[in-house]
C-alpha cells in the first residue's frame, strides 16, 4: 500500500484525497460474520474484495467505539476500546492492516462534541463540583425544575439536564445520555489530542469529525454552531494532531457557508480536509421549518447551490460531494425514482455526482441503488424516528402524516442491512438482523450486479475509475450550463489539456436541449441507457458524460 500511496501524493493534484473516492460504512448494517444480527468488523474484513473491485480509496466506517449505542454508537464510551457488538481491538488493527493490503485506508468516524454519559470522564464529573473532570463538560447553576434557558435537544425535549450530586445542570444537544464536552478546558482537548494520536499511531487514514461546527458553543448565549473560538480549535486539533501524518480529515459541519468552508479546508492545511456541508440536503423541507416538514425539491434552487459551491471553493477550499449517508434517505426514493426508472435515476444522479469537483463519498448500497423502506412504526430503531412520531402524535398530528414523514426522511432508510444476495436475510446475516431487511432484496442486491456490465454498481465502479484516470476531474474549472432549463442539469468542467461535459435529465420526461458548443467531436465516457440517443434529446433520467482531450 506504500508504494501505492506514495505514487498517488507525487503525481495527484497534491493531496491524494483529491483523486480519491470514499465509501462509507455504517458497521452495524454491513456484513455479520458471527450471526448476533449485527454487522462487525471480521464481516468487513470479508467484504473487501468486493471494495476493492467497486475502486473505492478509503472507508469511512461510522464509531465502532466502545459505546452503551443510545445513538449508535455516537455516544462513545471509551475512545481507545471498541464495543464488543463489533468485535475487539485486534480484529480494528486486522481491518487497518487488511484493507492496506486492498489499497485501501480506514477513516475514523469521532464524536468530539460530547461523550457518552458513561464515559469514565463523566462518570467523575458528575461526583463534585470539584473533582477534576467536572470542567470537562458543560455545567450551570440553577434551581432544580427551572432549567437555565429554553433550549431544545436536536432530539427532543430540554438540553439541559439536572444532576442532584452536584446541583447543576449539563449541557447536551443531542441525547439526554450525550453531555457535551467543554472545549474551553485545555486539559480536556490534550485528552482529545492524545486519543487521536493513539488512533494515527495505529495506522488510520483519516478522520471524520462528527458535528465538529459545535465543539465551539456558547449556551448561555444560544450559540450551538460556529462558536467564536471554532477555528481556534480547529487551527489547535490539526496542528497537534492530524498535520503529523498524512491524512484525509472531514468534518460535519451542517452550519457551513462557503465562506466557512474556506477557512475549514483552507489549502494551507492548517483546518481540515474538507466539511460536510449540507445546503443542497435541506432544499426539500419547508424553510424555517424541521426536515419531516415535506416540500418539493426546487431543482433551480439545487443548481443553484451546487454551482455556488463549485465556484466559490475552487483554488480555495475543497468540496465534499455526497447525496446519502447514515442519517439520511436513500437518494434513489427521494430526487430520482425508485420504481419504473430505479436504474436510470441511480445512475444519472451518480453520473451527475461524480462529475464535480471534489471527493465523492459512496454511502453503502448507493452503489446497487438501494431504496427507502416503509415499516410499521414498531420496526423502527432510530432514536430520532421514534421521538419525532411520539412528539408529533402527542401535537395532534394524524398517524398518517407523520408516517408520511417518516418514510420520507427517517434515518433507519439508510440502515437496513447492506443487500448482499437473494437468500435470507439479503446474505447480511445467519441470525435475526437488529432492522429489518428491505423487501426488495430478492430483486435489488449486489450477487446481481458486480458482473452485470449494465448495472448501477458498474456505473458507480466507471466512475471510481474515471476519476483516477483523467485529471480534470481534480483540476478542471466547472461552469453551470442551461442555468435557466427546468429539467436538465449540465456543466462543463475545463483545465487546459481537456473538457468534460456532463448532462442530466432530472426527470422521468423525455426533454429536447440545445447547447451553444459543438459536442460532436467529443468522446463518450459513461451513460445510463443502453442505446445510443440521439444528439439534442434527453430521455427520462438519461445522463451523458462525455470528454474532449484538447
Amino acid at each position: 500500500m506504500e508504494d501505492k500511496v506514495k505514487d498517488t501524493i507525487q503525481t495527484g493534484s497534491d493531496k491524494w484525497w483529491k483523486r480519491a473516492v470514499i465509501y462509507q460504512i455504517y458497521p452495524r448494517s454491513f456484513a455479520d460474520s458471527n450471526g448476533d444480527g449485527i454487522g462487525d468488523l471480521q464481516g468487513i474484513i470479508a467484504k473487501l474484495d468486493y471494495l476493492e473491485d467497486l475502486g473505492i480509496d478509503a472507508i469511512w466506517l461510522s464509531p465502532v467505539c466502545r459505546s452503551p449505542q443510545d445513538d449508535n454508537g455516537y455516544d462513545i464510551s471509551d475512545y481507545q476500546d471498541i464495543d464488543p457488538m463489533f468485535g475487539t481491538l485486534d480484529d480494528m488493527e486486522a481491518l487497518i492492516r487488511e484493507a492496506g493490503r486492498h489499497h485501501i485506508r480506514i477513516i475514523m468516524d469521532l464524536v468530539l462534541n460530547h461523550s457518552s454519559d458513561e464515559h469514565r470522564w463523566f462518570q467523575e464529573a458528575k461526583k463534585s463540583r470539584e473533582n477534576p473532570y467536572h470542567d470537562y463538560y458543560v455545567w450551570r447553576d440553577g434551581v432544580e425544575g427551572e432549567a437555565p434557558n429554553d433550549m431544545r435537544a436536536a432530539f427532543g425535549g430540554s438540553a439541559w439536564e439536572w444532576v442532584p450530586e452536584v446541583g447543576q445542570y449539563y449541557f447536551h444537544q443531542f441525547s439526554v445520555k450525550q453531555p457535551d464536552l467543554n472545549w474551553e478546558n485545555p486539559r480536556l482537548r490534550r485528552e482529545i489530542y492524545d486519543m487521536i494520536n493513539w488512533w494515527i499511531d495505529k495506522g488510520v487514514g483519516g478522520f471524520r469529525l462528527d458535528v465538529i461546527d459545535q465543539i465551539a458553543k456558547e449556551p448561555d448565549k444560544k450559540i450551538t454552531n460556529n462558536g467564536p473560538r471554532l477555528h481556534e480549535y480547529l487551527r489547535e486539533l490539526s496542528r497537534e494532531t492530524f498535520q503529523k501524518a498524512d491524512l484525509v480529515t472531514v468534518g460535519e459541519a451542517w452550519g457551513a457557508t462557503t465562506e466557512l468552508a474556506k477557512l475549514y479546508s483552507n489549502p494551507d492545511n492548517s483546518e481540515l480536509s474538507m466539511v460536510f456541508q449540507f445546503e443542497h440536503i435541506c432544499l426539500d423541507q419547508i424553510e424555517g421549518k424541521e426536515k419531516w416538514d415535506l416540500a418539493p425539491l426546487p431543482f433551480m434552487k439545487l443548481k443553484e447551490v451546487f454551482a455556488r459551491w463549485q465556484t466559490q471553493l475552487c483554488g480555495r477550499g475543497w468540496n465534499s460531494l455526497f447525496w446519502n449517508n447514515h442519517d439520511l434517505p436513500r437518494i434513489v426514493s427521494r430526487w430520482g425514482n425508485d420504481g419504473q426508472y430505479r436504474v436510470e435515476s441511480a445512475k444519472m444522479l451518480a453520473i451527475l455526482l461524480h462529475g464535480l469537483q471534489g471527493t465523492p463519498y459512496i454511502y453503502q448500497g448507493e452503489e446497487i441503488g438501494m431504496t427507502n423502506v416503509q415499516f410499521g412504526i414498531e420496526d423502527y430503531r432510530d432514536i430520532e424516528t421514534l421521538n419525532l412520531y411520539r412528539e408529533r402524535l402527542e401535537k395532534g398530528y394524524s398517524r398518517e402524516e407523520i408516517m408520511r414523514s417518516v418514510y420520507a426522511k427517517s434515518r433507519d432508510n439508510a440502515r437496513t442491512p447492506m443487500q448482499w444476495n437473494d437468500e435470507e436475510n439479503a446474505g447480511f446475516t445467519q441470525g435475526t438482523p437488529w432492522l429489518k431487511v428491505n423487501p426488495n432484496y430478492t430483486e435489488i442486491h449486489a450477487a446481481a450486479q458486480v458482473n452485470d456490465g449494465d448495472s448501477v454498481f458498474a456505473c458507480y465502479r466507471k466512475l471510481v475509475h474515471l476519476r483516477k484516470e483523467y485529471p480534470v476531474f481534480v483540476d478542471g474549472d466547472f461552469r453551470l450550463l442551461l442555468e435557466d432549463d427546468e429539467n436538465i442539469f449540465a456543466y462543463t468542467r475545463t483545465n487546459k489539456d481537456s473538457r468534460l461535459l456532463v448532462i442530466c435529465n432530472f426527470y422521468d420526461r423525455t426533454v429536447r436541449f440545445s447547447l451553444e458548443e459543438d459536442i460532436s467531436d467529443m468522446e463518450l465516457l459513461v451513460t445510463n441507457y443502453r442505446e445510443t440517443g440521439s444528439a439534442g434529446t434527453l430521455r427520462p433520467y438519461e445522463a451523458r458524460m462525455l470528454y474532449l482531450k484538447k
